[in-house]
C-alpha cells in the first residue's frame, strides 16, 4: 500500500496499480468507474447487517462479540469489516464512540486466525493513552486466539521493545516517534515487520500532521508495499481529503460524518464566571458528584502546569484526582489512568493528551475549564461522556475572554449551550477554603521544580523541532 518514497515528494499512503496515474480529476470519480475510489457516506441511524455473523466474520469472532457483550454491529463497522476483510484499503470516517477500533480490529484479527504469525499488523496512533487502549481491546478482541500483542510508546524501555518485537508478536501498537527510533537505531527491527500485512492509522487527521511526517516516512519505508492500509478518524481533514483523492484501484471510503458534531444524549451547559473564581465552582460541581449520581469526571485544562496545580489545590481539598498530561513520566501517566479506569479515582485531570479516542463508560461529566481554541478539540473533549448511546453531561467555564470562541463553537456544532444553573452564593461559601487550597498548591509546585522542569523540557521540545526542521514550517502556516 505504500509507493516509493522520494524525499522530495509527498508520499502516498495508498497502493496503486503499479500502472502510471494520471492527475487528480477536479471532481471525485463516480463510484461506477471500476478503477475508482468506493465512496459512501453514511449516518448513525442507517440500516445494515443485523449481526455481527452477517459481516463474513468466523463464528470464533461472533461469539467474541457477543461475550463482549456487543450485541449488533454498528454502521462503520457494518460497512468497513465486510471490505476489509475482502483486501480493500479504508478509509473511514465516523463520529467519536462509533465503534471504530472494533471495525479495523475484527477483520484484522479474523485475517490473523487464518494464518497466524507476527508482525501482521502495525497500528500507529497519536498518543501513549490511545495506544495503551487499543493494544487493550486488540487483547479483548483477540482473547480466544492466544493473541501477542506488544505496545511501542516512548516513556519505556528500548532495549525491553527492541526484545519484544524480535520475538515477532501478532500485532503492534505503537505511536510514531518511539517505533521510528527503533526501526532506525536497531538493524535487526526492520525485518520483524518485512511481511507485515495491515498498516493502521488510528485518529489518522492527528497522525498525519506535519509534525509526524518525518517519522512516517521512516515507518512506511521498511513496511511492505503489498499490505493494507487502514485510516480511521472523527475528523475530516484537509490531509485526508488529499490522501481520498490519489487513492488506488482497491479503495474504500465510508464517511458518516456530518462536519463537527456532537450526540443528542449528550446535554452541553455552561457557566458564565470570572476567571478568578473557576476553580470554587470546580470544587462546588466535582464536591456534589454523588448527589448529582455522577460516577466520574474529566476535567479538561489548556496547560500542563494548571493541570499539576489544579491537581494539587483539589487534593488539599481532599478530592481523589489523579492528573494526565505529558510532563509525567510514562509510569505515572499509565498508573493514573489505570485508577481513574478502574474506579479507584473518580476525577481525571487532564491536558488534551486525553481527549482523543479514550473510552471509559463511567465517565458521566466532562468539564473544559479552560475553553478550547478549536472546534475539533470541544468536539474530542466532550466525546469522552455519552458514548454508544448513552447519556452524558458537558459542563464549560466561560469567562470574558472566552465568549467568542464559545460563539464560533456553537456554530461549528450547530447547537447552542444552555446555562447551568448554579448558586453563586452556595459556590462562595467555600472561598476561604479553597483559596487557602490555592496557596498551599502554589507552594508545593515551587517546592516540587516543577517551573524549572517545564522550562528544560520547553527548551528540549524546540530544540527537537528545530531538528527536524518543523519550526520554519510551523511558521509559515501560522
Amino acid at each position: 500500500m505504500a509507493a516509493e518514497l522520494s524525499e522530495p515528494q509527498p508520499f502516498r499512503l495508498f497502493s496503486n496499480s503499479g500502472k502510471p496515474k494520471p492527475p487528480p480529476p477536479a471532481v471525485l470519480p463516480h463510484r461506477s468507474d471500476p478503477s475508482a475510489v468506493d465512496i459512501e457516506r453514511g449516518g448513525a441511524d442507517e440500516d445494515g447487517p443485523a449481526s455481527f455473523a452477517d459481516l463474513g466474520l468466523s463464528q470464533w469472532a461472533v461469539d467474541t462479540c457477543h461475550e463482549l457483550r456487543m450485541e449488533h454491529p454498528t454502521p462503520v463497522q457494518s460497512r468497513c469489516i465486510p471490505r476489509i476483510l475482502s483486501g480493500d484499503d479504508v478509509l473511514g470516517i465516523a463520529q467519536t464512540g462509533s465503534g471504530k477500533t472494533a471495525a479495523f480490529a475484527l477483520p484484522i484479527l479474523n485475517r490473523l486466525a487464518e494464518d497466524p504469525y507476527g508482525v501482521f499488523a502495525l497500528v500507529i496512533t497519536p498518543t501513549r493513552e490511545l495506544a495503551c487502549q487499543l493494544a487493550e481491546q486488540f487483547r479483548a478482541l483477540g482473547s480466544s486466539l492466544n493473541l501477542r500483542c506488544t505496545l511501542i510508546v516512548g516513556g519505556m524501555d528500548k532495549m525491553g521493545q527492541a526484545r519484544a518485537l524480535s520475538e515477532r508478536p501478532h500485532v503492534v501498537v505503537a505511536t510514531p516517534g518511539r517505533i521510528k527510533f527503533l526501526l532506525e537505531e536497531n538493524p535487526d527491527i526492520p525485518a520483524v515487520f518485512s511481511k507485515t500485512k495491515f498498516l493502521v492509522l488510528d485518529e489518522a487527521d492527528r497522525v498525519l500532521d506535519v509534525g509526524f511526517e518525518e517519522e512516517l516516512r521512516v515507518i512506511f519505508k521498511f513496511l511492505p508495499k503489498s499490505r493494507q492500509t487502514l485510516l480511521f478518524s472523527a475528523t475530516m481533514t484537509s490531509d485526508l481529503q488529499a490522501l481520498l483523492e490519489i487513492s488506488g484501484n482497491k479503495s474504500y471510503f465510508y464517511e458518516a460524518y456530518e462536519g463537527f458534531k456532537t450526540v443528542d444524549s449528550l446535554e452541553q451547559k455552561f457557566i458564565f464566571i470570572p476567571k478568578n473564581v473557576k476553580d470554587l465552582y470546580l470544587f462546588h460541581i466535582l464536591s456534589k458528584m454523588e448527589d448529582t449520581n455522577i460516577r466520574s469526571a474529566i476535567v479538561f485544562v489548556s496547560t500542563c502546569r494548571s493541570c499539576h496545580l489544579l491537581c494539587s489545590l483539589l487534593e488539599e481539598l481532599d478530592q481523589a484526582v489523579v492528573a494526565l498530561h505529558s510532563h509525567k513520566s510514562q509510569s505515572l501517566r499509565l498508573s493514573a489512568l489505570h485508577r481513574f479506569k478502574s474506579g479507584q479515582v473518580p476525577i481525571l485531570l487532564a491536558t488534551d493528551v486525553a481527549s482523543r479516542g479514550l473510552d471509559i463508560p463511567t465517565v458521566d461529566l466532562v468539564i473544559n475549564y479552560d475553553i478550547p481554541r478549536y472546534a475539533r478539540d470541544y468536539v474530542h473533549r466532550v466525546g469522552r461522556t455519552a458514548r454508544a448511546g448513552r447519556g452524558g453531561l458537558s459542563i464549560s467555564f466561560v469567562t470574558q475572554n472566552d465568549v467568542d470562541l464559545i460563539h464560533e463553537i456553537e456554530v461549528v456544532i450547530g447547537k447552542q449551550l444552555k446555562e447551568y444553573d448554579c448558586e453563586e452564593k452556595t459556590v462562595l461559601e467555600n472561598i476561604t477554603k479553597v483559596y487557602k487550597a490555592r496557596r498551599v498548591a502554589s507552594m508545593k509546585m515551587i517546592d516540587d521544580g516543577f517551573e524549572e522542569k517545564a522550562r528544560a523540557r520547553k527548551a528540549q521540545k524546540l530544540k527537537t523541532l528545530a531538528e527536524k526542521g518543523l519550526l520554519k514550517k510551523r511558521k509559515r502556516l501560522t
